[in-house]
């Protein structure tokens, strides 16, 4: 298969047959005014941070901001929600509130490339870069020892971030991470090679549909529908040239994820791995197939205090697609690490 038919394909994936509501004709809007709040309405009070120290280290001649929100600040513990490719903060959005509602210090962040944050051509969008960038807003905000919350690429990232500072965090909660994965270099050679920002420009709404819909979720439900919209006007902006530039830059780095695989054996803190049995996009679909289990169990086997939960009928997005059952194995876990367990 021409890789180019197959990246659109993946695009495509899934679609989904029936009426569904078109967002292409309505204004455009900006990543900045999108609407980050509760379920219930409730806004989120956002704020910004310059990431003075990991500029310097890149080499950066500007300074990036990234975005963030903060909920409960005066909680115990602070948990750090990191978010996956192509999404933002608001992924969380069942979530946070009910995080801090249970005594949890609740921040979740935009890393840079993503949601509110710049999107500078100059930073490198590997993992190990926004784990730096993570690390240093956990720096800045006086958090200690932080509990790290990563979906997919937020996963890799946390990842990464436990293994250069295992002495900065408590805990981890990898929910349908990546970095597991193996690729080889032919194969990174080949995502480098497909992904381009025409093919992100260029999708299509009907496209955005079965990307979004079918590729990330078992139980899609009509509240959901605001992914679609939110990306469909958001394409129109000027900013999104230089998101889907940092989304192309984001593939290869999560595909050079030879450094955490190698260095799980490393990783000091309990972790909880949860992961939905219907994920669609791990293993990659086109390069591998077969079942998501396989993959999490290679993490699981490897990190030495971890433990491995699967949620039946959940797709990829397992924190938006089966919230209720994502929170309660979550809230078990860290609630076991207080009692003074493993969190089993």
């Amino acid at each position: 298969m021409k890789t180019s038919n197959a990246l659109g394909l993946l695009l495509l994936a899934g679609l989904s047959t029936g009426c569904a509501t078109s967002y292409s004709s309505r204004p455009p809007l900006s990543f900045q005014d999108f609407d980050y709040s509760s379920p219930e309405g409730k806004p989120w009070p956002l704020q910004r941070f310059a990431l003075s120290n990991t500029a310097a280290a890149l080499g950066m001649t500007r300074v990036p901001e990234i975005a963030y929100v903060e909920l409960n600040p005066e909680g115990q513990r602070t948990i750090i929600f990191i978010h996956g490719l192509g999404s933002y903060l608001k992924f969380w959005r069942y979530q946070l509130d009910t995080f801090a509602a249970q005594g949890y210090r609740v921040i979740a962040v935009d890393l840079p490339g993503y949601g509110k944050s710049d999107k500078p051509a100059s930073f490198p969008y590997t993992m190990e870069a926004m784990a730096d960038a993570v690390h240093e807003l956990a720096s800045k905000v006086c958090i200690d020892k932080p509990i790290l919350v990563g979906h997919s690429m937020g996963g890799q990232t946390a990842l990464s971030y436990a293994i250069r500072y295992p002495d900065d965090l408590s805990a981890l909660v990898l929910t349908s991470p990546a970095g597991f994965e193996k690729f080889s270099r032919k194969e990174q050679a080949w995502f480098k090679r497909s992904f381009s920002t025409q093919l992100i420009k260029s999708a299509p709404e009907y496209g955005i549909w079965g990307s979004v819909r079918q590729s990330n979720f078992e139980r899609w439900r009509p509240e959901l529908e605001w992914l679609i919209e939110e990306r469909v006007r958001v394409a129109k902006s000027p900013e999104f040239d230089s998101y889907a530039y940092a989304n192309v830059r984001t593939v290869d780095g999560l595909a050079h994820d030879d450094f955490v695989r190698d260095s799980l054996g490393n990783i000091t803190v309990n972790t909880l791995i949860v992961y939905g049995e219907d994920d669609r996009l791990i293993p990659n679909p086109f390069l591998h197939g077969g079942e998501a289990r396989d993959v999490m169990m290679y993490g699981h086997e490897h990190i030495r205090r971890s433990q491995l939960v699967g949620l039946e009928g959940c797709g990829h997005t397992v924190q938006m697609d089966c919230p209720q059952e994502y929170n309660e194995q979550v809230l078990a876990f860290l609630k076991g690490l207080e009692s003074g367990g493993s969190g089993k």
